[in-house]
């Protein structure tokens, strides 16, 4: 199964149409979302076309299709207005002999891990800054931000199929791919 991974959209319309080109195009079943939908946060500025209501609208369409966490940005209005669920703050995902903890990042990261076991993953986002890494026997991946990135990343997303995650931008261009099963 091929899953197509993103985090803090923040309300940008621009980037959102862009991420959604992307995941009709890469055949994935799933949307995961790593929560910071719609909102930018007093930390963050206004990302490009900044317009929850048409990221709304354009999430709703694929409602079907999304799995998502809440972020530190996210709220129970957004619930009001989203048809898929956000207020999560984890989940699990369970795939090819990978069990996989997702979550945004604000409370459980590398510094502070969830109770989780070894040889599992911990995705998130949260931090804008793209990572797929091994500490210890923990692999910890973070697809960076579709809108806001950090650290002189571009805007990026993530593919996980056959255990291989990949991070790529909105060129095209694959900026990270890890073996997952390595």
């Amino acid at each position: 199964m091929k899953y197509m991974i993103a985090s803090d959209i923040h309300g940008s319309a621009y980037y959102c149409r862009l991420l959604l080109d992307e995941y009709k195009k890469s055949g994935a079943s799933r949307l995961i979302l790593l929560g910071d939908i719609l909102y930018h946060g007093p930390r963050n500025d206004l990302p490009r076309d900044y317009e929850p209501k048409q990221v709304i609208s354009m999430l709703n369409g694929i409602k079907d299709q999304i799995y998502c966490v809440r972020g530190n940005c996210d709220t129970e209005v957004d619930q009001m207005v989203l048809e898929f669920p956000v207020l999560a703050d984890y989940g699990l995902v369970l795939v090819d002999g990978l069990t996989i903890y997702i979550t945004h990042g604000h409370i459980y990261h590398k510094d502070h891990l969830p109770p989780i076991q070894k040889g599992d993953i911990l995705l998130h986002g949260h931090t804008h800054i793209l990572t797929a890494e091994r500490e210890g026997d923990i692999t910890i991946l973070n697809p960076g931000s579709v809108s806001i990135p950090k650290a002189g990343n571009p805007p990026t997303y993530g593919v996980l199929e056959d255990q291989v995650f990949s991070i790529l931008d909105f060129e095209g261009n694959k900026i990270i791919e890890m073996n997952l099963g390595e």
